[in-house]
């Protein structure tokens, strides 16, 4: 019963579970009642979604000491005690139900779904 980690708008996968937007902003020009027909998320999770500031210098990364510069600056937003404990109740649950969390972004490389992975993973979590 592992956690997915999604492009919100693509297709589900059967097995997905509930799909978490771990997103600043919903997504634009949708209406709320169609976020989850059209699989961006079912619940919007902005608790563990990059600051906006962290959204523009990722989107601004123009070599892997950037991007290394972004993913390490998210870690150190994510190790404060409500995403912490965010993570570790994910980490928990994924043990337990299907779940799925996304962002937009199309390359999951350049993105901080990347280091949602990694985090989750640290903490035990069943990942696919």
């Amino acid at each position: 019963m592992p956690i997915r980690i999604v492009q919100l708008g693509t297709p589900r996968h059967p097995d997905e579970g509930i799909r978490l937007g771990t997103v600043r902003r919903p997504p634009r020009g949708v209406p709320k009642a169609d976020f989850a027909r059209l699989d961006y998320y079912d619940v919007w999770f902005p608790n563990l979604a990059p600051t906006p500031d962290l959204v523009k210098q990722a989107l601004h990364s123009a070599s892997e000491a950037d991007l290394a510069a972004f993913r390490k600056q998210f870690r150190r937003a994510m190790s404060e005690p409500g995403p912490a404990h965010d993570l570790d109740l994910l980490a928990a649950l994924s043990h337990h139900t299907n779940l799925a969390l996304g962002c937009y972004c199309e390359d999951e490389s350049r993105c901080h779904r990347a280091v949602l992975r990694a985090l989750l993973l640290e903490r035990g979590a069943a990942v696919v």
